[in-house]
């Protein structure tokens, strides 16, 4: 039986999945476990009637489990490791953090009207950090196989690709070429490129922070 999961709609576009990387870290461990899934694309401006009915405070990603709709794509994520154990995609503990600063330190850049504010600094610092680990663990966060670090990565990294060359005209130096390798590794995988938003769809998802 399919499990059924809400993602965000692309905004301007209900029919085609939207830009929140948060959903696509959900859909991602669901593609990579083999768990047939029934997808609702949720509109985030005209929210559905019976998706408020039984998800109230209207969050996406949320996924039915026996009967149950259940938010938070960390809480998602380690349901499904726990219902869905094989291919395994846990991992030790000392690994769960890596790559966690690289999001928010994206977040701040990209907003930035300000050249001198360190932003963009502290960006390249977490990235030349995960460079550092993936050099002495790659090609993946722990080692040869794909975990769940990894998918919540890459969405993000992702984003931070695309939104960065739009808005920044910026991109992740060559010379962090574990990076640039893990990326490529990423986005290439059949699970990426079935749940990714189209490169515009991220654009406009951005384009309110980065001009407010």
């Amino acid at each position: 039986m399919a499990v059924e999961v809400c993602v965000k709609a692309a905004v301007g576009a209900p029919d085609i999945l939207g830009d929140c990387p948060f959903s696509q870290r959900v859909l991602l461990t669901l593609e990579e476990k083999k768990v047939p899934y029934k997808m609702h694309l949720i509109n985030i401006e005209q929210k559905p009637q019976w998706f408020l009915e039984v998800n109230p405070e209207g969050k996406v990603p949320v996924i039915k489990f026996d009967d149950k709709w259940i938010a938070d794509s960390d809480v998602i994520v380690g349901l499904l490791e726990e219902k869905y154990p094989n291919p395994s995609l846990s991992h030790p503990s000392e690994v769960s953090s890596v790559g966690s600063k690289i999001f928010p330190a994206f977040v701040k850049f990209v907003k930035s009207k300000d050249p001198a504010d360190g932003s963009e600094q502290a960006l390249l610092d977490e990235l030349k950090a995960l460079d550092e680990h993936l050099k002495a663990k790659g090609p993946y966060i722990n080692g040869e196989n794909i975990c769940a670090v990894d998918l919540s990565l890459a969405p993000k990294l992702y984003h931070l690709d695309v939104a960065l060359a739009h808005f920044k005209k910026w991109t992740v130096p060559e010379s962090l070429t574990h990076v640039h390798n893990y990326m490529k590794l990423l986005f290439s995988r059949d699970s990426f490129q079935k749940t990714k938003a189209a490169k515009e769809h991220v654009i406009a998802g951005w384009a309110p922070k980065v001009n407010a």
